[in-house]
C-alpha cells in the first residue's frame, strides 16, 4: 500500500536520478537539521523542473551539510503555463507577497521594473528568488520562476520578445475588462495557448506618459479590473487569477498521486 506523502520538498538545481547521492547547501541543511530537526533516515521529496519529483532520504546530516539518497520518481514533469508577471516594485512585505502569491499562480518569470512613480530604490532579487522557491517547495509545483535583475519598464520592452503578448492592468483611461479580453484573445488563438505576460505599476499608478505609450504598442492589451482602485499587489494577483482561469491551467486539478506514493 502506498506510504505517507513526505511533508517537506525541496527544489533541486542537480540532476535526479534513483540511486544518485546529492549534497545540500549549506541553508539548506541548516534548516532541515535545525529548523525541522530532522535525522538520518528522513525521507523527503526532491524535485526540479527537468526530471520531476523523486522521494529522498537523508544519508547524512551534520552542522553545515546534508547528504541526500535519491530514490522512486514520484512525479515526471509535466510543462506549465508560459507566463510572466513583470511589475512595478513596491515596499518589502508587499513584493515578498507578489513572488509568493505569482507562484503559487504558476507564474513562470517574474519581472521586477522600475516605472515613473516607482517609488523603491533598490530590489534583493536573491531575496524575491528566495520567496519564489519556498513557495513552489509548499504549493507542489514542479518549477520555481526565474526571476530577472531589476531594469526600467523602457529597456524591457525595448527588448521585448516576439510573439509574447502582454496584458497592461490600467488603472485609467480605455479598457477592456479583464474577463472580455481574455475570452477574446481565446477565441482568436484556440489551442495551446502562447506565451504571455501581465503587467502592473506602482503604488502610485502608471504615468500617463507611460500609458499612452503602451496603448501604442502591438502586442499589448490594455485591460481594467473593475470599479476599485486595487493595490499593487491586489491587482497583479487578480489579473493572474483571471488569465489562469480563461488561458491557462486552471481548469486541471492536482495531480491524484499527491495522496500518497505511487503504488508499485
Amino acid at each position: 500500500m502506498p506510504g505517507p506523502r513526505p511533508s517537506t520538498r525541496l527544489y533541486v538545481a542537480d540532476s535526479l536520478a534513483e540511486g544518485q547521492s546529492l549534497g545540500l547547501e549549506r541553508d539548506r541543511a541548516h534548516f532541515l537539521r535545525s529548523v525541522l530537526r530532522l535525522a538520518p533516515g528522513a525521507k523527503l521529496a526532491v524535485f526540479n523542473e527537468r526530471d520531476g519529483e523523486w522521494l529522498a532520504e537523508i544519508e547524512g546530516l551534520g552542522k553545515g551539510w546534508c547528504s541526500l539518497t535519491v530514490g522512486a520518481q514520484l512525479r515526471r514533469p509535466v510543462p506549465e503555463p508560459d507566463l510572466w508577471l513583470v511589475f512595478a516594485p513596491i515596499k518589502r512585505a508587499r513584493i515578498d507577497f507578489i513572488a509568493e502569491k505569482a507562484t503559487e499562480l504558476g507564474c513562470a518569470l517574474l519581472q521586477p521594473v522600475m516605472t515613473r512613480f516607482t517609488a523603491v530604490s533598490r530590489v534583493n532579487e536573491e531575496r524575491l528568488a528566495a520567496n519564489a522557491r519556498e513557495a513552489a517547495e509548499q504549493c507542489e509545483r514542479l518549477s520555481v520562476p526565474e526571476v530577472r535583475p531589476t531594469r526600467s519598464l523602457g529597456a524591457v520592452l525595448d527588448g521585448w520578445p516576439e510573439g509574447r503578448r502582454l496584458i497592461v492592468c490600467a488603472e485609467w483611461g480605455a479598457a477592456r475588462p479583464i474577463a472580455e479580453a481574455l475570452q477574446a484573445a481565446k477565441a482568436e488563438t484556440p489551442g495551446p495557448t502562447g506565451p504571455w505576460a501581465i503587467l502592473t505599476g506602482p503604488e502610485g499608478g502608471f504615468a500617463e506618459s507611460e500609458l499612452d505609450a503602451l496603448r501604442k504598442l502591438p502586442f499589448a492589451v490594455p485591460v481594467g479590473l473593475g470599479p476599485r482602485i486595487l493595490r499593487a499587489d491586489t491587482a497583479a494577483l487578480a489579473a493572474l487569477a483571471c488569465w489562469q482561469a480563461v488561458l491557462g491551467d486552471g481548469a486541471e486539478r492536482p495531480p491524484a498521486d499527491l495522496a500518497g506514493f505511487p503504488a508499485g
